[in-house]
């Protein structure tokens, strides 16, 4: 009788088993300011000087890198909205914040301004990084899996996502937040967050309504444990939306992070034996992921870096000056 009520005990026990998430960075704006002489981050620096080929000099080769840090961050609009106006006054900067605010004083946030048409019809605007985030990008020759931007817009071994937050600053503008991520099979998956209808900081959530809290209500699936890449999700960027019935104009928004909790795709699990060390399948991988990164996202930097040297250098100064705040009153 006894080993029969702690038998269902035991059943009772199991039944009420929830998931417990993960929860990690997906991106802090607060670590992303230029902290070199030439005005880049430099955690999130990458080099395509490689990529640029002979013809050009030492000199041009060290203006060929970019990195993560705020003002690097460009706003595409949608393309009914892309007028040269609109373009010109849309843009980010370095926000410090007060330091007699009650969160994040001292801090240095990314601030976004974009400039919304006047017309009465929909239009959205996208916050996005110089360059697409590498997934796979090494710190150093130690760095087995990649993980230079893990934190910096990457978070590894993503399951199902249960929920994204952004701690943002409003200003009462009724503007909709959304969020454009990445997975390791290259499929984009946008999630609306909410509204910006408010004034002060808040943190913003979007829930997964598919995401199953209990266990046995999961489907469960037995996967080998190696040689298999663990899932991932890259921060593509950051999406305001303007309603048809909203004025247009100048939005103005900051924001200091965004979390995600998620469950684990692999557990890591000690072996008897060092898989990787035996094969190294995962590195080689990882090394063909990234070799096809880099290519990829070199060859855009280099003919950025080509049409900014065949610009007018008038209409380059002009567009600087515009972009300072006291000049677009």
């Amino acid at each position: 009788m006894k080993r029969f009520g702690l038998l269902l005990l035991l059943v009772l026990c199991s039944l009420s088993w929830t998931v417990v998430a993960e929860e990690a960075v997906l991106i802090d704006f607060a670590i992303l300011t230029a902290d070199t002489d030439d005005g880049q981050n430099e955690a999130t620096v990458i080099d395509f000087a490689d990529k640029a080929g002979s013809s050009f000099t030492d000199e041009e080769k060290l203006a060929m890198r970019t990195s993560l840090a705020i003002e690097n961050w460009g706003v595409v609009l949608a393309s009914s909205s892309r007028t040269v106006e609109n373009q010109r006054y849309s843009y980010t900067k370095e926000a410090p914040v007060k330091e007699t605010s009650r969160k994040y004083a001292g801090e240095t946030i990314m601030g976004v301004r974009v400039h919304f048409p006047d017309e009465p019809y929909n239009s959205w605007a996208m916050i996005k990084p110089p360059f697409e985030i590498p997934a796979y990008e090494k710190k150093d020759d130690a760095d087995l899996y990649g993980d230079k931007f893990t934190g910096y817009g990457v978070v590894k071994n993503v399951g199902v996502i249960k929920s994204v937050s952004v701690n943002i600053l409003g200003s009462n503008f009724p503007n909709g937040l959304g969020l454009v991520l990445k997975d390791q099979n290259n499929q984009e998956q946008i999630i609306f967050v909410d509204y910006l209808d408010f004034d002060g900081w808040r943190t913003l959530t979007w829930e997964n309504p598919n995401y199953i809290e209990e266990v046995r209500n999961r489907e469960i699936q037995k996967f080998p444990l190696y040689p298999r890449t663990a899932p991932m999700r890259k921060l593509i960027g950051l999406v305001f939306y303007k309603d048809s019935t909203q004025s247009g104009g100048d939005f103005i928004t900051y924001v200091k992070d965004i979390t995600m909790t998620y469950d684990l795709a692999v557990l890591t699990l000690e072996s008897d034996v060092d898989h990787e060390a035996l094969w190294g399948i995962l590195d080689q991988r990882e090394t063909s992921r990234r070799t096809a990164e880099f290519e990829r996202l070199g060859n855009i930097q280099v003919l950025q870096y080509l049409e900014k040297k065949k610009m007018h250098q008038e209409t380059a100064i002009n567009e600087e000056e515009a972009e300072a705040p006291e000049e677009t009153e």
